[in-house]
């Protein structure tokens, strides 16, 4: 989740009233080097926050998963230093050292250019990669642009050689040759420090368990690479090591082990062409809800794309060849729908091509037109190899999709007696929805509180032109181990439901939402992070485009306050806290702590929480989707045990706890 960001209070259009504002040459600024990315960093690493500063990590790894899958790389340590910097080092091919020959750079070391100039590096077709995550040559000079300090080592024809970098990207002299490498050696090594003045909104220390879920990642992805991590830190000591001898067949088992599989095996195929290569693996568990998982070139790609439309038709139309030709269906029966056959399935699809064409900058979406039919032709041979070898396992999935079929008739039989009992009754938007006055969804927000005395207060603060209240009572629904039948029975899911107007499930639309912000406001307590966590579910779960259109945040109601002269000042959290006293250290006054939402009068929760311009809000993000996916199975699934595993192993990393 990444912070979002305040209204401005003021036209950055606006001009001077003593006249206007000039516009000429003299206004024109070229940013040399990587002086744009330090002048704008969230454009290329996404966020200053805690996001931003993991994504560092993932650049200068991708460059050595990149040697991993052109067949040069075996091995990549990553150590969390006890001087805060990052250490990187494959046993690769090693950046280039020698000079450039041509070109502007010309004359200056290729690892130097690698490291200062955006859009260098060996990805752009010149034959050092076949394929490739990094496409556009900027990863590792932005880890540069944004660190204090940054030390490239490279072991390559049998000398080791050293170059450091200060204040942002600037060599320190000229690369040096400093001894011989280790017999045998060859490879990588980077070393960064994040610059805390970049970094400064969330601070510059690493998250240990967000580091390790990227790299079991990888390992996952890249069959048999070694993949060790290391935390140096005080007080964070751990040492973990990552290899799977089963690839994507053990990516899936560890996403269904916290859920129940419908079977043992695991239905997978990898087929290898002149100019691609694909490779699926899959297995049904008793749950309701569908995980596919698409990747292209290592990439995770969340919004699908080509690749994922192929497997997605190629299963529907091959499961059910298979139920009819075995009688599984009859004459008379409708066909199994795509969605009832995805229901309990988890999935990996992943394909490596030249030249990949990706839409949006994000690269979120696979666009290459020929990996549609590629994907298409090899599932619908292979999986149909597959369950007729299998026919027991394939029996049981056919079982389980008959019974989806049954439940998503039921299910839309019950929205339709919803939808005429709201004609008939006259009642568009539900009895405990406070509205608001603007028609424009853009500027509409939605407010569901926890409680109904919190409900109050929040109507009283609210900005009745674009700020609409949904109190919730108790509880919702947990959605992770309910059928979509059993959800749409359920009062305060309807309620909701109908509040957001876009439907829900397969139907929802994002577009047709009623608020351009869904924003769950509960106490900062137990409760209201059960409440909360809850509620993000059945977002993820039942209406998901609404997080991938970056729809709903969470509110970060203060937990105290102070004063300062005559002024009250509020305090997200503890780290808020401690970095007011570091900036004040003689600041006497007492801090007071604002424990619900139910303490807090109507004014404090309009002018902390609820009010643009002061309050904080949590965007909330699925772009680890495969990550999520199984967070919402351990926290809210059957397995107990998982639980209490997932709960111990992220408590070193929990930076406020609040009890």
């Amino acid at each position: 989740m990444t912070p979002s960001e305040t209204a401005p209070s003021t036209d950055k259009f606006a001009t001077k009233k003593s006249g206007k504002a000039s516009y000429d040459a003299d206004q024109i600024q070229v940013l040399e080097g990587l002086e744009a990315v330090r002048k704008r960093p969230g454009m290329y690493i996404g966020s200053t926050g805690l996001t931003g500063l993991h994504h560092l990590i993932r650049e200068v790894v991708d460059n050595s998963v990149d040697e991993a899958m052109a067949g040069h790389c075996t091995r990549i340590d990553i150590t969390l230093m006890a001087d805060g910097s990052c250490k990187v080092v494959d046993n690769g091919r090693g950046i280039p050292v020698d000079p450039m020959k041509s070109g502007a750079q010309k004359g200056k070391s290729a690892l130097e250019v690698v490291l200062t100039v955006l859009h260098a590096g060996g990805k752009f077709g010149g034959g050092g990669y076949k394929v490739s995550g990094g496409l556009h040559g900027v990863g590792v000079s932005v880890v540069n642009a944004v660190s204090t300090r940054l030390i490239a080592e490279v072991d390559n024809g049998g000398k080791h050689y050293v170059l450091e970098f200060r204040d942002g990207g600037k060599p320190q002299g000229k690369i040096q040759q400093k001894g011989d490498a280790p017999k045998g050696r060859t490879g990588t090594t980077i070393q960064f420090w994040p610059d805390p003045e970049i970094f400064k909104a969330e601070g510059i220390e690493f998250r240990a368990q967000t580091v390790l879920e990227r790299l079991q990642t990888y390992a996952f992805l890249n069959k048999d690479l070694e993949i060790r991590f290391k935390d140096e830190r005080p007080g964070h000591t751990q040492s973990i090591t990552y290899r799977y001898a089963g690839g994507i067949v053990d990516y899936v088992r560890h996403l269904n082990s916290t859920k129940d599989a419908l079977f043992k095996k695991v239905a997978s195929y990898e087929v290898k062409g002149d100019d691609h290569e694909v490779e699926i693996a899959m297995q049904w568990n008793t749950g309701y809800h569908e995980g596919i998982h698409s990747f292209a070139n290592g990439i995770e790609t969340p919004e699908g794309g080509t690749h994922e439309e192929g497997f997605r038709k190629a299963l529907t139309n091959v499961v059910n060849k298979y139920a009819r030709g075995r009688a599984l269906l009859k004459e008379k029966d409708e066909n199994l729908a795509g969605e009832d056959i995805r229901e309990g399935l988890t999935a990996i699809v992943t394909v490596k091509l030249q030249d990949p064409q990706f839409e949006g900058q994000t690269k979120g979406k696979l666009g290459t037109i020929a990996m549609r039919s590629a994907v298409e032709k090899i599932t619908n041979d292979k999986l149909a190899e597959w369950l007729e070898e299998h026919p027991s396992e394939a029996k049981a999935l056919v079982m389980k999709a008959t019974q989806a079929q049954r439940a998503r008739v039921a299910a839309r039989q019950a929205r339709d007696a919803t939808r005429r009992k709201s004609a008939l009754e006259g009642a568009g938007l539900p009895g405990k929805l406070t509205d608001c006055r603007t028609k424009n969804a853009e500027e509409a927000e939605l407010f569901i509180v926890e409680g109904d005395s919190a409900g109050g207060s929040a109507i009283r603060g609210r900005n009745p032109e674009n700020q609409a209240i949904l109190p919730i009572r108790g509880k919702p629904l947990n959605v992770e181990r309910a059928r979509i039948d059993k959800i749409l029975k359920n009062i305060e899911i309807q309620t909701l439901v109908t509040a957001v107007g876009a439907g829900i499930g397969e139907e929802f639309d994002s577009d047709k939402a009623r608020y351009g912000k869904v924003i769950v406001l509960a106490d900062a307590d137990v409760d209201g992070s059960h409440i909360r966590a809850l509620l993000l579910t059945f977002f993820f779960r039942q209406m998901r485009p609404l997080i991938e259109a970056g729809k709903v945040y969470v509110a970060q109601p203060p937990l105290f306050s102070t004063t300062v002269g005559k002024e009250t000042v509020y305090l997200k959290d503890e780290g808020a806290r401690t970095r007011f006293l570091e900036e004040r250290p003689n600041h006497k006054a007492e801090f007071g702590r604002l424990k619900g939402l139910g303490e807090m009068d109507w004014e404090e929760l309009r002018d902390t929480t609820m009010q643009a311009s002061r309050r904080t809000l949590l965007q909330v993000s699925a772009d680890e989707a495969a990550l999520a996916d199984q967070a919402c199975s351990v926290l809210f699934g059957d397995d107990v045990e998982a639980r209490k595993n997932f709960i111990v192993s992220n408590a070193k990393d929990v930076r406020f706890l609040d009890i």
